[in-house]
């Protein structure tokens, strides 16, 4: 089934593919001049207008900006849409706030319970697990000897060679492992 392409159409077709040759040749432009991801952005934003054109999106497109343009007429008039704004403004506002003070909260606040000794949370034993480390008890706390602030450091052998065997690939992971208590 063929289309008739009307004339409006056919000035829609110009247009979009007189806009992708201007913004290839731009980004030749800058290809030329060695900004190639610059160059790739322009010819990204050249593919747009023959793609909505080929796509048909164009008429969605003008549908969309119609309603826009009526959105913002009414705007201008409509106390409703103003109040609208402004409970949308109210709550972008509280959700923004409630956030920041439950930061400012988490960050400042002593912390109880098991985050506030160092030791993980309580986990029930399964069958054929590993046994808990030394110094937890039963209910997952550490015990107080067993708490320090920092472990220490691995022991270096002659030329400042690590004793473990490990190599010193594994230094950023055992200093993860160490501000976790692990």
């Amino acid at each position: 089934m063929r289309r008739v392409v009307r004339g409006a159409a056919v000035l829609t077709a110009a247009v979009a593919f007189a806009l992708t040759a201007a913004a290839v040749a731009v980004a030749g432009l800058r290809a030329h001049r060695r900004r190639f991801r610059s160059a790739t952005r322009w010819f990204a934003a050249a593919l747009l207008p023959a793609g909505l054109y080929l796509s048909g999106l164009f008429p969605v497109a003008r549908t969309i900006g119609d309603e826009l343009a009526d959105w913002a007429t009414d705007l201008v008039f409509s106390p409703r849409i103003w109040t609208g704004l402004a409970l949308l403004a109210v709550s972008a506002a509280l959700l923004v706030t409630t956030r920041l003070v439950g930061r400012r909260r988490a960050g400042g606040a002593a912390v109880s319970g098991p985050a506030a000794t160092g030791a993980a949370p309580a986990r029930p034993a399964v069958a054929g697990s590993p046994p808990a480390p030394a110094g937890l008890t039963n209910a997952g706390a550490a015990a107080p000897e067993a708490v320090a602030p920092k472990a220490a450091a691995p022991k270096r052998g002659k030329a400042g060679k690590r004793d473990d065997g490990l190599g010193d690939e594994f230094d950023d992971i055992e200093e993860i492992l160490r501000r976790r208590g692990i």
